[in-house]
């Protein structure tokens, strides 16, 4: 697929774009590497200052930019709408903390002074997916930004009005001229920009196999590096559980962008005490969910970004069942409608031996597993090769403690849906990747961690 805005509602292409040329990607990059010599003696004040007014941009045009993302990819405007000024919530963060993340922070020692000096690394690249078009990018811009870094963003293809609109908007808040930069590049000219040796850091936002791939080259390239990629959460209910809650929660956990979300719940673990009861519940708000136009403020589900992507979940949804899975609701693709519409479903009694059971569902499909008891719950939670959040639900101050300890991801939330959140780092272990965004742990991954010994 070229760089291109392809509505998924429709399916209609409403405009392409030229990939950079090597020579463009050279002027971009003399502009990045001119600009970090001068913007990393700015002050933390002013940069704030201009954080601050990119927050207060998003915050003002926050409609624009919410049609401009659901447009590209097809989420739903009400979340659309709260993405944009979750961006500006994470602006104003660290506008406001990294001042202090950043600080010296001394050391006693033998040396009349000693003390450890945060200062950036230089040009950072992001390679950011198209499911959270404008946040992903901003959790990482506004800590690089405030560190001192520069940015370049290599936005997915498929959404890049929003990768300009962001370096629009930057620009207007006040940075500096390539601080940071959109490179509407394909995927195969990234290792090339990552290789360049004015690019001193890189981080992903995406699958696996890309992620490997920047791993890779900036592995030969002796560069750091932070991922964020797939995950398989799980979703725990214990037999002390609010179900009612616990149901309910469950549907925007998996639900949220049209299931297209790294950290969405996707395999549900129900202890049999509680399994009838919780998927009774979940199949009813299933079966009310609206399917429809993304731009329309009722609508729950809208399209999949691409017809690959719809053509991927229905294939593993049709394998699983193949296998001997039972669907409750949903199970097979529209056949009636135009876009990149799949339907709410619901699996339960997956085969260990099909995807439902290993692979990673990228789209609107619950999978249910029972179990008998909580060390089978958390048997079957750390089966996977993916590490990224889990949510837990229980009011046994003994379970709560035991979820916490022995599942085996970056996130463990109880009773409430894993999300990410300015004040608390975010990431994976396993094969989801490594390294943390956001929270100080966020804006400490791309410095250079200065040792100073006075005597």
């Amino acid at each position: 697929m070229g760089i291109a805005t392809i509505d998924p509602t429709t399916g209609k292409t409403l405009k392409t774009f030229e990939p950079l040329t090597d020579s463009e990607i050279e002027s971009k990059l003399a502009l990045a590497d001119a600009t970090f010599k001068q913007y990393r003696k700015t002050t933390m004040a002013q940069r704030s200052q201009w954080l601050n007014k990119a927050a207060d941009i998003l915050e003002k045009d926050y409609r624009k930019f919410a049609e401009l993302m659901t447009l590209e990819m097809g989420k739903p405007i009400k979340g659309a709408i709260a993405e944009a000024k979750k961006c500006a919530l994470v602006c104003r963060y660290y506008a406001e903390n990294a001042p202090e993340f950043l600080k010296d922070v001394p050391a006693a020692t033998d040396a009349s002074r000693s003390f450890v000096r945060y200062q950036p690394l230089g040009v950072i690249l992001a390679v950011m997916p198209w499911n959270f078009p404008f946040w992903q990018v901003f959790r990482f811009a506004a800590p690089a930004l405030m560190a001192g870094n520069v940015g370049i963003l290599k936005h997915a293809s498929n959404v890049p009005q929003c990768a300009l609109a962001i370096e629009v908007i930057l620009k207007a808040a006040g940075f500096p001229e390539g601080a940071f930069q959109t490179f509407l590049i394909g995927a195969s000219q990234v290792e090339a920009v990552m290789s360049d040796d004015r690019v001193k850091a890189g981080t992903l936002t995406g699958s696996e196999p890309a992620g490997a791939s920047l791993a890779s080259t900036a592995g030969k390239n002796i560069k750091k590096t932070v991922l964020e990629l797939g995950g398989s959460d799980p979703f725990i209910v214990l037999g002390s559980a609010d179900i009612e809650a616990a149901a309910t929660t469950a549907v925007t956990a998996r639900m949220l962008n049209n299931g297209q979300s790294c950290i969405a719940a996707k395999r549900f673990i129900l202890v049999d005490s509680v399994a009838d009861r919780f998927e009774q519940l979940l199949v009813e708000k299933f079966q009310a969910l609206k399917v429809g136009d993304p731009m329309s403020e009722d609508t729950d589900i809208g399209p999949l970004a691409t017809p690959g992507i719809l053509q991927d979940i229905d294939q593993q949804v049709q394998e699983t069942v193949t296998k001997g899975a039972k669907v409750l609701v949903g199970g097979h693709a529209y056949s009636d409608r135009s876009g990149n519409f799949y339907p709410p479903t619901i699996l339960k009694d997956i085969p260990v031996d099909s995807p439902g059971y290993s692979d990673e569902f990228f789209g609107p499909v619950a999978l249910l597993f029972r179990v008998k008891d909580i060390d089978e719950a958390i048997e079957l939670a750390n089966s996977t090769i993916f590490g990224l959040g889990a949510s837990g639900w229980t009011n046994d101050p003994t379970e709560k403690e035991r979820l916490v300890e022995e599942i085996e991801a970056g996130c463990v939330f109880i009773n409430g849906l894993v999300k990410s959140d300015p004040r608390l780092p975010f990431g994976g272990i396993k094969r989801s990747g490594y390294g943390r965004e956001l929270s100080i742990q966020g804006i400490q991954e791309f410095v250079n961690v200065k040792t100073i010994w006075i005597k």
